[in-house]
């Protein structure tokens, strides 16, 4: 009998790590800073709809003798999350101008964590906030 709970314990233990393992390969989001809000206007140069978090890239400036800078902006959670908050690989096309509200990269780099992108033609809103706090869609 005592062999059949070792057995049981080493199982259960091999499962609550396995559970474990995908959560801690996880990346945090200390490298932007939570404290701090920016608003970049720009257009989308690309939108890639990948696991686990979608990138936006947007180019901004370029006008008035200014260069054109290349922004990353990361969304907080996979595109299975974002699909349920109204998202689709279809949110955001290459070409659309749009103001999005980010919380910058520490490092000072061109890059962000996005807190909301709104479409400049349309002024529809896209969010990352949770549905029961904001809705992901509004206009």
């Amino acid at each position: 009998m005592p062999s059949l709970s070792r057995h049981a314990l080493s199982a259960f233990v091999a499962a609550t790590l396995s559970l474990a393992a995908p959560a801690m390969a996880h990346h945090s989001f200390a490298m932007y800073d939570q404290a701090r809000l920016v608003t970049i206007t720009g257009t989308v140069k690309d939108f890639e709809w990948v696991n686990p978090h979608s990138v936006i890239f947007v180019i901004t400036g370029g006008t008035g003798g200014k260069p054109e800078d290349l922004w990353t902006v990361e969304l907080s959670t996979s595109p299975g999350n974002l699909s349920r908050m109204g998202w689709s690989k279809h949110s955001l096309k290459p070409g659309d101008k749009v103001a999005i509200d980010l919380n910058p990269l520490r490092d000072g780099r061109h890059g962000g964590s996005l807190k909301k992108a709104t479409l400049l033609a349309t002024g529809e809103v896209l969010t990352t906030a949770p549905p029961s706090a904001t809705p992901a869609v509004a206009k």
